[in-house]
């Protein structure tokens, strides 16, 4: 247990957790009350989904401050207190651009009618000799929920293409496939109100502090407030969040799920489960087959505490210790992120945090309640929610399946038969197919793969040999160098569109300002592109982003992602609001599958708990055994590379690298090396260290610290300059097709 005084404590979570409402407006160089007037918004970075209220003079976005109304109650990262220069930074793109002689030409300005029929007659061109399966839609949980509705709209039932992935296949796919093949559904059941609930924080897999700075804040706040709360970290690194842990795990990295199964085996073996609650709701599967608890029981043998010490490194008393707080310290929450999502198992990771908490009935209450953090603002919403991947439709619906297919074609008004049956390419095997001829034009919009995707090396020849259309904000982002034709985007408050975050609150971005020079929304250049290749107007027939929620949210009512109570008015007048919400005067639900709570579950429900995603109403316990990483350490490879996120710089650094203070703050990607590996290669601060895979090598001032484990190097992946997705393997989980970036086998040696 790490011991923190009071003082110490605070200066840990003050340390850049947090800032107040008006230090953008500070740092930037202008004062808050010079604004005429405040526009309400959602912070365009993480997942998080704080409210914003945007300060506006004339034309000019001149401030911005917390929404006190919204869940962060008027507090923003560092990050978020900063968006206001980022609208005019000397990077953003304001013309369109195209490369009129292929691949090997300069970027040039053109028109937009020039750089729109450039871009739908290669498509028309493409559409008419290869088919739909030859174009594709690559878009981001970055992009507003309406243009992910018609982006997925034109080209399912437009272009009869399935062919639609994007970037939260990287990041949230896992998660997704984890809360549907255990509860039926996707997304969360219970909100950002646990945290105040909750007495116990399993956080895994999350470096929330730095990922999720407000959560944080939240969560040291409610460990403050008292001496019985409880925090288990379970990360290999130290960091920032593990400090104020009252027991940090650091397993070997890749042996968390033998960690997990460890947990459940002393939980099961000290009866500190609840038998009453998993006996009535719950089933116990191996694989697609139905077991008993007896056998569930008998799996959990191969991992007493003695046997995951073995394999975890974590001491057989963590162990068992880690077991018991999660139980007696209740009510407990659960929250991760990329570091179980990002695995060749991440489906099964998230199975084993449902499984703690299904087992012990820390589940549906106040409090007790797997949480998964989302990394992107609109994943939820904008994508996982509308349908927009390779084999989903809007609302919940599979491609695969005839009936959601045809409830689709109904609701679009289609002829039967128009949406294909067969799923398109996830992300892997759309830039695969990209590489090879099959797929060969793609439309990229709000997302940046040629700086994401993992091992780059192989994924960008897609981007070298098909035509790729996109849109971008700003000029230096790294696909821009593949791009045939380039669109400029309006910025963040500069155009209208909800967001989605991770507690399923909807939350709308209201224009505060016009966009920047001849930037247009996305929306309009969607649709506007679409017209030219030859969708029918018909299927896009909305004039602004309120026709397109409109239909939206009444498609919503067809299924349990029910918000049709969302109208534009009520969304302009609240700061949110998080479904169901099935009517206008319904208040959001904070707790889905509960009687009283979830407008889901009929009043005259026998049960309190209604697992309404499964065909018996329960959720499943799943045998999931401990399989490693698809690339451990061995002795060629000694080390264990991994990556993430820094406070002060978001993804690929495209907008918080525009700014010269958080510039300043993390102006490059480095590497840790703990201090004993650090000796043993005569590594010293600042030398320049080569990291070296199977797939590149690349050189990284050091860090030496004992932040990581002996054996193990991180660096971030944010610097343009140091694209460490080349380091990394693209080998991903068979279920979800999230890839693998958390771990991969190394060389470490001093240049």
């Amino acid at each position: 247990m790490m011991s923190l005084s009071r003082r110490e404590f605070l200066k840990v979570t003050a340390a850049g957790i947090a800032v107040s409402v008006l230090a953008g407006p500070a740092m930037a160089g202008q004062q808050s009350d010079e604004a005429d007037k405040w526009v309400k918004g959602v912070c365009r970075y993480c997942g998080t989904g704080c409210g914003v209220l945007v300060g506006v003079k004339g034309d000019k976005a001149v401030a911005i401050k917390g929404d006190p109304n919204n869940h962060n109650q008027g507090l923003l990262c560092l990050k978020g207190a900063m968006l206001i220069p980022v609208i005019y930074a000397e990077d953003r793109l304001l013309k369109p651009m195209i490369r009129k002689g292929g691949k090997g030409d300069k970027l040039t300005e053109v028109s937009w009618d020039e750089a729109l029929n450039f871009a739908a007659d290669r498509f028309k061109k493409v559409l008419a000799e290869n088919g739909p399966k030859a174009i594709a839609y690559y878009g981001s949980g970055q992009a507003l929920t309406e243009e992910s509705y018609v982006a997925n709209k034109m080209w399912k039932g437009g272009f009869k293409s399935n062919n639609v992935d994007g970037n939260p296949r990287l990041c949230m796919a896992s998660a997704v496939a984890g809360y549907i093949s255990t509860f039926g559904k996707d997304e969360p059941m219970g909100t950002y109100d646990d945290i105040d609930a909750a007495t116990c924080f399993f956080i895994i897999g999350s470096n929330t502090s730095e990922a999720h700075p407000v959560l944080f804040q939240r969560i040291a706040k409610r460990k403050e407030s008292s001496p019985n709360v409880k925090v288990i970290v379970a990360d290999p690194r130290r960091t920032n969040t593990s400090r104020i842990a009252d027991l940090h795990i650091s397993f070997k990295p890749g042996t968390d799920l033998a960690l997990m199964n460890g947990m459940a085996h002393v939980i099961v073996r000290d009866e500190m489960d609840d038998a009453r609650f998993h006996g009535k709701y719950c089933n116990f599967m191996k694989g697609a087959d139905a077991v008993t608890f007896e056998d569930y029981k008998k799996f959990l043998e191969d991992y007493t505490p003695e046997k995951v010490e073995a394999i975890t490194g974590v001491s057989a008393a963590t162990v068992v210790k880690a077991a018991k707080m999660f139980v007696e310290s209740a009510p407990t929450i659960s929250l991760w992120c990329m570091g179980i999502n990002q695995r060749v198992q991440g489906v099964f990771a998230n199975n084993l945090i449902h499984n703690l908490h299904l087992l012990t009935g820390l589940i549906c209450k106040p409090g007790s309640t797997p949480l998964s953090l989302t990394g992107q603002p609109n994943a939820c919403g904008g994508v996982r929610d509308v349908g927009a991947l390779a084999h989903l439709l809007p609302g919940g619906r599979l491609v695969e399946n005839e009936g959601h297919r045809k409830e689709i074609e109904e609701l679009w008004k289609l002829p039967p038969g128009t949406i294909a049956p067969a799923n398109g390419r996830h992300t892997i095997a759309l830039y695969e197919g990209m590489a090879s001829g099959d797929v060969k034009a793609v439309f990229i919009h709000c997302t940046n793969p040629a700086h994401t995707l993992p091992n780059l090396n192989k994924m960008t020849k897609g981007l070298q040999t098909a035509f790729v259309a996109m849109t971008e904000c700003f000029k230096s982002a790294e696909t821009v160098k593949y791009a045939d034709v380039v669109f400029p985007a309006a910025f963040w408050c500069e155009t209208e569109g909800v967001y989605g975050c991770t507690e399923r609150r909807y939350a709308l971005i209201e224009q505060a300002i016009k966009p920047s020079g001849e930037a247009r929304p996305a929306l309009d250049i969607l649709m506007e592109f679409g017209k030219r290749v030859g969708v029918d107007p018909k299927l896009i027939p909305f004039a602004n982003a309120a026709d397109v929620w409109e239909e939206w949210r009444l498609m919503s009512a067809k299924s349990v992602y029910n918000f049709a109570g969302m109208t534009r008015a009520r969304l302009k007048k609240e700061s949110g609001l998080k479904w169901p919400c099935p009517t206008e005067s319904h208040p959001g639900t904070n707790r889905r599958y509960v009687k009283g709570y979830d407008p889901l579950v009929p009043d005259n429900h026998p049960d309190p708990i209604f697992f309404y995603g499964k065909p018996n109403a329960k959720a499943t316990i799943f045998l999931r055994p401990y399989v490693g990483p698809f690339e451990p350490a061995d002795a060629d490879y000694p080390f264990v590379l991994t990556t993430g996120r820094v406070i002060d710089h978001w993804h690929t650094a495209t907008m918080t690298g525009t700014v010269p203070e958080l510039q300043k703050a993390y102006p490059g990607a480095y590497v840790e090396v703990n201090p004993e590996d650090a000796n043993k290669l005569k590594i010293a601060n600042g030398d320049m260290v080569m990291l070296e895979t199977r797939r590149d090598k690349m050189a990284f001032p050091a860090r030496v610290t004992d932040t990581c484990m002996p054996g193990l190097v991180f660096t971030p992946f944010f610097d343009p300059k140091l694209l460490v997705n080349k380091l990394f393997h693209d080998a991903a989980d068979p279920v979800s097709r999230e890839p693998e970036y958390k771990i991969c086998a190394t060389k470490v040696y001093k240049v």
